[in-house]
Parts: structure tokens; C-alpha cells; sequence
């Protein structure tokens, strides 16, 4: 999630987004499969600000994205990102294997994804069962199996035990994104800071659309750049102060990666994402009490995409979601 969520769960939707959806993919956040429940959440999201029903609508929207990145194979349960060289790469729990699998989590000799020019094939060991896309998997010899990496906007799956597996392409690199069920981090997650909920950071926006999508570049934290679409700019005034935001497309709905003056503060370094609808009638609702931290404040195996420059906020954003209490990547 680029990502996001459909980062987990998004695909564009207008004439020109199925490049914008590889290209998110590539340098992203979030595969297509975490997003459902914050896009209900959005369009079901009438409540009015001015009590009790908008905090509640707020709160409910809270424990939704909470509950999203807890669940089986969310954010919390990423175990590893393990790039892919030329040829075999063995993996197992041996610690001989080029991909080392948590301890006592699968076969010590696994298996091998072998790699070259671009293309991924799967071969298991001669007795290990594994699913791949949900539909069992035995091999009495070795049998290669192709894989479609998230690029393609319907990655496979291998699941292995509490484990599953995906290949991902960032820019030139393509890699194996593991997950692990009985992660500690998933385990021990605290839950969430939230600053308090207040009513002045829900602001409504003049969006102004470009006559064609303008690319923007968009920096991940691997020190990869793309090139991707924005399909206008949402102004705004907050605290007194003129502000602008361009957002990217997930789906039918927009996608702000942004930073302000509490980051690296109060709030992650890297910045926070923020969802909204599409616009109606050239106007936006930013409810930046819905500003959440990217999956790369939580895991290091994230490639979380970073704000442009023209997304730095000149003003303390104090809504939304905190710095981590612990656990937070290094990024």
C-alpha cells in the first residue's frame, strides 16, 4: 500500500488506472486483500460532526482499522521480505536456506522458488503439502509451479502451515513477502494511540480536477521512485493557514500520503495516510481524525510509499492515530 490498504484491497477503476494499479503495487504498501472494511466504513460514514453520533462514527471507524491490521495475515503478521536472486532460492527453517522460515513454522528443507528474468517458479520438496491460491498442493517429484507477483493485482498464495507467501515486484527488484500467523508483534500489539477526537480537523475541501491525471513522483522507503497519477488537488484552510493536498486513486476513492508538523513528534516520521471518497460537486471531506499510520510504522518488511514535498502540511495535524508505542520499523 503503493500501496494502502486494498492498499489491500484497491483497484482502480477509471480508463487509465490499471497502470497506476501496477504501478502501486510496485512501490507500495499494501497488497489487494486488507482494504473491505475501511471502504464500507467511508461510504457508510454519514454521521454529521456536532455529537454524539460522529464520535461514535469515529470510534467505530477506529476499531475497524484496528481490527484489520490484526487480523490473519494483516500488517502485523508480516514475518519477511526476502529478495530474490538469479536461479534457485532454497527456503525451509534450516538456516542453510537462502529464506530462513521462523523456527519449528515448516520443513527444515522446504523447498525453492527459482528465479530468472523476471519470472517466478515454485518447487516443494518431495512431501510437503502446501496450498496455492486455497487448493492443495503434494508433490511426489519436482513440479513447477509459476507465480503471479502482486504487480498483477492477483499475486498467488502459497500457505504453508500458519505461513503464506507472495511474490512482490518493487521497481526492478521482486521478492518473496512473508507472513506469519503467531507473529509476536500481532501477539503483543498494545492497540492503537489515538489522539483525542476533535471536530476542527473534519474540514471540507475545494477539489479541483486536472484535465488529464498529472504524475507525480512518489518516493518508497527502499529508495525506489515511480511515477504515478494524481487526478487533481484538494485545498483547504486549517488553523488559519492555506493548505493543499494531492492525492493518488485507490479504487474509487483517494488516497493522501501526507506529513505535518507532528511528524516525527507526536506522530510516525515517515507520515500518515489519510482515505477519503470522491469528491461531489468540486467539494472533499479531509477527516483527519481518520489519518493513520502506514503499515511501515509497525513492521520493517513494509515498502510504504512517502510523502511528495507538496503534501508536508505547514500546520500540527494533532488527530488521528499516534507514534506507535513500540514495535515501529526503523524507516
Amino acid at each position: 500500500m503503493l500501496a494502502g490498504r486494498n492498499h489491500s484491497s484497491m483497484g482502480p477503476v477509471l480508463d487509465w488506472s490499471a497502470n497506476f494499479a501496477h504501478s502501486l503495487h510496485r512501490c507500495a504498501v499494501r497488497d489487494l486483500s486488507h482494504i473491505g472494511w475501511w471502504l464500507v466504513a467511508l461510504s457508510l460514514a454519514a454521521a454529521e460532526p456536532g455529537g454524539g453520533g460522529y464520535r461514535a462514527e469515529i470510534q467505530k471507524w477506529r476499531e475497524g482499522y484496528e481490527a484489520d491490521l490484526k487480523k490473519d495475515n494483516g500488517w502485523l503478521t508480516l514475518a519477511g521480505l526476502f529478495w530474490l536472486k538469479e536461479g534457485n532460492n532454497t527456503f525451509g527453517t534450516s538456516a542453510e536456506n537462502d529464506i530462513v522460515l521462523p523456527k519449528g513454522s515448516a520443513p527444515g528443507q522446504a523447498g525453492a522458488f527459482l528465479f530468472h528474468d523476471g519470472k517466478t517458479r515454485l518447487r516443494l520438496k518431495d512431501g510437503v503439502r502446501a496450498l496455492v491460491n486455497g487448493d492443495p498442493l503434494r508433490t511426489k517429484s519436482p513440479a513447477e509451479i509459476p507465480l503471479n507477483p502482486d504487480t498483477t493485482g492477483k499475486p498467488d498464495r502459497i500457505t504453508l502451515g500458519r505461513l503464506s507467501m507472495i511474490v512482490i515486484q518493487r521497481s526492478n527488484r521482486f521478492g518473496i513477502r512473508l507472513w506469519d500467523n503467531n507473529s509476536a508483534v500481532r501477539r503483543d500489539f498494545p492497540g492503537s494511540q489515538w489522539f483525542p477526537i476533535h471536530e476542527m480537523f473534519r474540514v471540507t475541501a475545494q477539489f479541483t480536477s486536472y484535465a488529464q491525471p498529472k504524475m507525480i513522483p512518489i518516493l518508497n522507503v527502499l529508495g525506489d521512485t515511480e511515477q504515478n497519477p494524481s487526478p487533481g488537488f484538494a485545498a483547504f484552510k486549517l488553523e488559519g493557514k492555506t493548505c493543499r493536498l494531492e492525492p493518488l486513486l485507490e479504487g474509487d476513492h483517494l488516497f493522501f500520503i501526507l506529513k505535518d508538523l507532528t511528524s516525527g513528534k507526536e506522530t510516525y516520521a515517515a507520515g500518515r495516510f489519510l482515505y477519503t471518497t470522491m469528491p461531489k460537486d468540486g467539494k472533499l471531506i479531509l477527516d483527519f481524525n481518520k489519518a493513520e499510520n502506514p503499515p511501515c510504522a509497525f513492521t520493517p518488511f513494509a515498502t510504504c510509499p512517502l510523502p511528495p514535498k507538496q503534501n508536508h502540511l505547514p500546520v500540527a495535524v494533532t488527530a488521528g492515530d499516534r507514534k506507535p508505542a513500540h514495535g515501529t520499523a526503523s524507516h
